[in-house]
């Protein structure tokens, strides 16, 4: 016993030497002694020595930026992978549990507990159908997939925002949800029709990519056979971009304010896109063409029109599309991003990693969960470049900002009617179709003469 008390006295004793030197941390030594002495009285000397050695922890850049801003990622197909499962079944779907630990689902990217730990702060959710539709059932499909994404917010509205404006985004944020936006990939998806993209608009739709691996009938896919999908489309003779129909469904979407987005176009088609829109347009999962010469990528050209657009390229993370093969690891992206920035400066890119939508991923980047990674290691490529400011433009400041200016002209051309044009037949005759007709009726006063006769030999 009286060893105890000699032994407590000196470690006192010692208290008292070491505070001699910092009147401040003094003041706040008894409360935590006390405390860990009637916990464990032979360990007050271990706990002296930890208080007095543990540096503040100071949030690095990326921390900063996280906590300050959402991160918003431009494409993901968790809804095509929901179709392709459970036919758009999600009554017993659990999205907040970690799916790669679930059989049959061990090779997803997404759910709540991986968006979470990845920090996503904003996500569009891509409405995609094969390009097999297109001509078919197209419109019907993607409506269906629309209708899956919706109902995923809803039965998850604890964790997801729905969210069809920018401030919309920034509101989600501070509810400490992750806004949930709805984009369209492929322009086969509209079926032509200027009426159909305005009723996508107003069930929420906020970009349509213009192709996806085929073309349409107004515009050209970068390529005809994109990996394993098979491209169905015109087989042209002649070098297209868009046709003049094209320009209008750019304009049209200008009024709406609907972006528009150029992943998966042709070079011509990014061309006269960029030409034609009077708002900024986006890459909503896309990479630089200088690095890995896929057809899928933008040139630096391209890229400099961009700027000029005041757009956002939001760099994807497919192997397939941005190298590395089967080792490749994040720092391909790392470089893909640095590459654009070197090019046109840090006001025009983001991130897009088309999860659940590509059959391989890099090193690093498996899921969702690892965008902090990606950033704390493009950080540390360049402290000097990557300022808390700077990751926060990539991000989502940029996204956000072209995503308001695309409101403003919205705002500007309210005065202006739809436009109501319909689709010329000879874009439709450069289409190397047999089957191309056979879901489509025509209003044309000879077939409605024809049809009134008929009906009328019916009823006699």
């Amino acid at each position: 016993m009286r060893m105890k008390i000699i032994f407590v006295s000196l470690c006192f004793a010692i208290l008292i030497h070491l505070s001699a030197g910092n009147k401040t941390e003094s003041s706040v030594y008894p409360a935590w002694v006390a405390l860990d002495y009637k916990s464990n009285p032979n360990n007050i000397l271990i706990s002296i020595y930890k208080k007095r050695n543990t540096t503040p922890h100071i949030p690095s850049p990326v921390d900063m930026a996280l906590e300050s801003f959402p991160l918003i990622d431009g494409h993901n197909d968790l809804a095509f992978l929901l179709y392709s499962k459970l036919k758009n079944n999600i009554t017993s779907f659990n999205f907040n549990v970690n799916l790669k630990y679930k059989p049959g689902w061990e090779k997803s990217h997404t759910d709540i507990p991986r968006l979470r730990q990845g920090r996503v702060g904003g996500q569009f959710w891509s409405a995609f159908v094969f390009c097999e539709s297109q001509y078919k059932d197209a419109v019907a499909k993607t409506l269906e997939q629309i209708d899956v994404i919706k109902r995923l917010i809803d039965k998850n509205s604890e964790h997801l925002q729905f969210a069809a404006t920018s401030d919309g985004i920034l509101d989600a944020f501070k509810n400490g949800k992750i806004a949930s936006l709805i984009g369209i990939e492929g322009g086969h998806s509209i079926d032509s029709r200027l009426g159909v993209l305005r009723m996508y608009y107003e069930l929420g739709v906020r970009y349509l990519t213009l192709t996806h691996s085929c073309d349409v009938p107004w515009a050209t896919s970068s390529t005809k056979e994109d990996d394993d999908l098979i491209a169905v489309g015109r087989k042209l003779t002649t070098k297209v971009g868009l046709t003049e129909f094209g320009k209008k469904i750019i304009l049209e979407m200008n009024r709406l304010g609907m972006m528009v987005d150029l992943s998966h176009v042709s070079k011509l088609v990014m061309n006269d896109a960029l030409t034609t829109s009077v708002a900024p347009v986006i890459f909503s999962h896309s990479s630089a063409y200088c690095l890995f010469k896929h057809d899928r990528n933008v040139h630096d050209d391209i890229l400099r029109k961009l700027k000029q657009n005041r757009g956002i390229i939001m760099i994807t993370f497919y192997p397939g599309y941005v190298g590395g093969g089967e080792y490749g690891d994040l720092g391909i992206v790392v470089a893909h991003i640095n590459h654009v920035v070197d090019v046109i400066g840090t006001d025009n890119i983001g991130l897009g990693g088309d999860f659940d939508g590509i059959p391989k991923t890099l090193i690093g980047l498996e899921d969702v969960s690892k965008y902090p990674d990606l950033l704390e290691a493009l950080f540390e490529s360049n402290p000097e470049r990557w300022t808390q400011r700077n990751i926060e433009k990539l991000i989502g400041r940029n996204l956000v900002r072209v995503f308001r200016e695309v409101e403003k002209v919205k705002k500007r051309l309210s005065f202006a009617e739809p436009l109501q044009d319909v689709i010329s037949k000879d874009d439709f005759n450069l289409v190397k179709r047999n089957d191309i007709w056979v879901c489509r009726t025509s209003y044309e006063k000879k077939t409605y003469d024809r049809l009134i006769e008929k009906m009328n030999k019916t009823h006699k």
